[in-house]
C-alpha cells in the first residue's frame, strides 16, 4: 500500500464507501475521473481504499445532492465550504423550500419531530391533515420533499438511523398511494398516458410514488409498476397501457453505466413516438450519452414536460 497512506484500518474500501454513503461504486468513479475526488490510495492489490475524511466530505455531498445541488457545484469541495453551504438552507436548492412564508418551514420540522420520536400514528395523522390542507401536489413539493431533505441532512450528520429513515418512506407511501387511489379519475383521454416503473438495479421507489401523484394532479392516466421491471417487460406494459410516456425514477445509487445500458435498450424497443423521461439526481452525468430521451432533475419539471407534451400534441 502507498507508504502515504494512514494504517489500513482508518480507511474503507469502495463497497463500504458505497454502503456507508449511499453513492455507488461506479458514481464514485466517474466522480474521480472527472473532478479529481474522491481520491483514494491503493491496497497492495490496487483496491481502492478511502481516508475517512474523504468518506465524511462524500456524506456532505450526498446531502447536497438530495437537496437537489449538481455534483459539478460540489464534488471536491473542502469539507467547511460544503457544510457552510449547507448551512445556508434549501432556499438555494433544486429542491427548495420557500423562504417567503415560515409556516412552510415549521411543518417539515413538525413532522421530523415526530419521526424522531417514532410517532407513527402522528406523523400520518398530520401527513394527512397537510395533505388535505394543501392539495396533493403541493402536498409533494412543499412538505414531501423537504421533509425529505430534512431527514437526508439528518442521516448525514449522523443524527438519523437507517430504520428511521425507513420508517418515514414507508409512511409517506402510505399516504400517497391513499391519496392517489382517491384522486379523480383521469381527464377523458388522460394524455399523456404514463408508464411509470425503474430499471432492475433500482431499490428506491419513492420518488416514482411522488411523481405519479404529480402526474394524477396533471389528469394523466397512470400505470405504476413499481421498482425493478425488466425491460422487456417495460416494453410489453408499455404496449398494453398505450403509454405515451414511459418514466423512470433513479436515485443518486444507480450506476450510471448500467442506468446508461438500459436506457439505450430500452430507447430501441419503444416505437419512437413514445417519450423517455428519466428522473434523476444523475442528469448531468447522464446527458451527454443518452439520446431520445428526456432527463428530468427535480419533479417540478413534470408540469412543465406535461404542458410541453400536450402543446406539442395539438
Amino acid at each position: 500500500m502507498n507508504d502515504r497512506a494512514p494504517a489500513a484500518l482508518h480507511m474503507l474500501t469502495i463497497a463500504a464507501v458505497e454502503r456507508d454513503t449511499r453513492i455507488g461504486k461506479d458514481t464514485l468513479r466517474v466522480w474521480e475521473r472527472r473532478y479529481g475526488f474522491p481520491a483514494p490510495l491503493r491496497d497492495s492489490n490496487g483496491e481502492r481504499l478511502y481516508p475517512l475524511d474523504q468518506v465524511e466530505q462524500l456524506r456532505h455531498i450526498k446531502r447536497l445532492l438530495d437537496a437537489g445541488w449538481r455534483p459539478g457545484r460540489v464534488v471536491g469541495l473542502p469539507l467547511q465550504d460544503l457544510q457552510a453551504i449547507g448551512d445556508l438552507g434549501r432556499g438555494s436548492s433544486a429542491t427548495a423550500l420557500p423562504r417567503d412564508d415560515m409556516a412552510l418551514s415549521a411543518e417539515p420540522q413538525v413532522l421530523y419531530t415526530l419521526l424522531r420520536a417514532h410517532d407513527v400514528p402522528g406523523l400520518r395523522r398530520a401527513l394527512m391533515q397537510s395533505l388535505l390542507r394543501r392539495g396533493l401536489g403541493h402536498f409533494v413539493g412543499e412538505v414531501v420533499t423537504p421533509l425529505l431533505v430534512e431527514i437526508g441532512q439528518a442521516w448525514s450528520r449522523g443524527q438519523l438511523a437507517i430504520f428511521e429513515e425507513h420508517l418515514c418512506s414507508e409512511t409517506i407511501e402510505t399516504v400517497l398511494r391513499s391519496a392517489i387511489a382517491s384522486a379523480p379519475e383521469a381527464l377523458a383521454d388522460g394524455a399523456p398516458r404514463v408508464l411509470l416503473t425503474t430499471f432492475p438495479d433500482e431499490q428506491h421507489g419513492l420518488a416514482l410514488l411522488m411523481a405519479e401523484a404529480l402526474f394524477t394532479v396533471e389528469g394523466c392516466a397512470c400505470m405504476n409498476l413499481g421498482r425493478q421491471t425488466p425491460v422487456q417487460d417495460m416494453v410489453l406494459a408499455a404496449h398494453a397501457h398505450r403509454a405515451q410516456v414511459v418514466v423512470l425514477s433513479f436515485s443518486s445509487l444507480s450506476p450510471v453505466g448500467s442506468s446508461l445500458d438500459h436506457l439505450a435498450d430500452l430507447r430501441a424497443q419503444l416505437p419512437d413516438p413514445v417519450e423517455i423521461w428519466a428522473g434523476t439526481p444523475q442528469a448531468a452525468m447522464l446527458r451527454r450519452g443518452v439520446a431520445g430521451v428526456t432527463l428530468l432533475d427535480n419533479l417540478a419539471q413534470i408540469h412543465t414536460e406535461v404542458a410541453r407534451w400536450r402543446a406539442a400534441a395539438r
